[in-house]
């Protein structure tokens, strides 16, 4: 017996409702046809997926586990079924500015699938600050930023998120650290701290050291990323940054490991931000659906790229 849309769909919104009559009610549908569905998927999987209790319905481990794959199903079916083509003969001009490590780490390979995917289009980079940037997007000299969307708070942009870059202690080989089987913060405050300081990572990274009862002991402030590496592989000192700038060597060719944190580190977002209310022109929409389409955004419309 397979598997219907529908039944993976009452099957979610109980599971993120807790209660069959609060998933019928909002599937606008009687209780039994919730409930009939549920049993059908129990009986396909061969497994209970729900625990029934006096307060509601709570997942078993095998219904965590389905739920992971009717997440995954149901987006794939959403985008199928949401195609946003965007024609490679797009024309003109796109102003688009970025940060620091956002122009170094993430966007080169971008700009040249962009480049192939639309080769009429002009895309004009410019590095900034984000305060810049922000004052540039509201006055119209920038069309759209790439930029560490965690950082902005201003109401009048729009953000949207492509991705989250997980933040791990960096150390050298074999570093004492590397034998424990768990690090935290009271660990790393004993070592001797490298804080990387360009685009608003020791403002990031104290924000989170301040929810803690211990502070990084800071010898080094730095604005170049290739400094952090290299004085981290050279054993100096440790440090705190994302997946996304780290690499295994240093310019002198020593090895740099990573350890994830015990505590709560918040991940580095990236993503877009464009002035809210702003009317998307072509290469604006081109931009967005190519990171939309590569980042495979939950909830946003794919998007098909053809040639005219």
């Amino acid at each position: 017996m397979s598997i219907s849309l529908r039944q993976l769909r009452y099957f979610v919104a109980t599971a993120e409702l807790g209660q069959i009559s609060q998933a019928a009610i909002d599937l606008s549908i009687s209780q039994s046809a919730v409930t009939t569905a549920i049993k059908e998927l129990e009986r396909i999987v061969g497994a209970n997926l729900f625990l029934r209790t006096p307060s509601g319905m709570d997942l078993t481990m095998a219904g965590r586990e389905f739920l992971s794959h009717a997440y995954e199903i149901l987006k794939k079916v959403d985008e199928a079924t949401h195609l946003n083509v965007v024609s490679s003969a797009v024309e003109g001009t796109l102003a688009i500015a970025a940060t620091y490590t956002v122009i170094g780490y993430f966007l080169p390979q971008h700009i040249e699938r962009l480049r192939r995917l639309f080769p009429k289009l002009e895309l004009q980079l410019f590095e900034l600050k984000r305060e810049s940037i922000e004052e540039g997007l509201l006055t119209n000299r920038y069309d759209m930023a790439v930029l560490l969307t965690s950082n902005i708070l201003n109401p009048a942009l729009t953000t949207e998120k492509l991705m989250s870059s997980t933040r791990r202690l960096w150390v050298p080989a074999q570093h004492p650290l590397l034998q424990r089987d768990s690090v935290g913060f009271r660990e790393i405050a004993e070592e001797p701290y490298i804080m990387l300081t360009v685009d608003e990572a020791a403002h990031s990274s104290l924000k989170y050291w301040s929810a803690s009862t211990y502070q990084p002991r800071v010898n080094l402030r730095t604005s170049s990323v290739e400094a952090v590496r290299s004085l981290v592989a050279n054993g100096q000192g440790v440090t705190i940054l994302s997946d996304m700038v780290h690499r295994p060597w240093s310019l002198e060719g020593r090895r740099i490991e990573t350890i994830t944190v015990r505590d709560p580190v918040p991940a580095m977002d990236v993503g877009l931000a464009w002035r809210r209310g702003a009317e998307f022109t072509p290469p604006m929409q081109a931009l967005r659906s190519y990171f939309q389409q590569t980042f495979h955004i939950p909830g946003v419309r794919d998007a098909s790229f053809t040639t005219p």
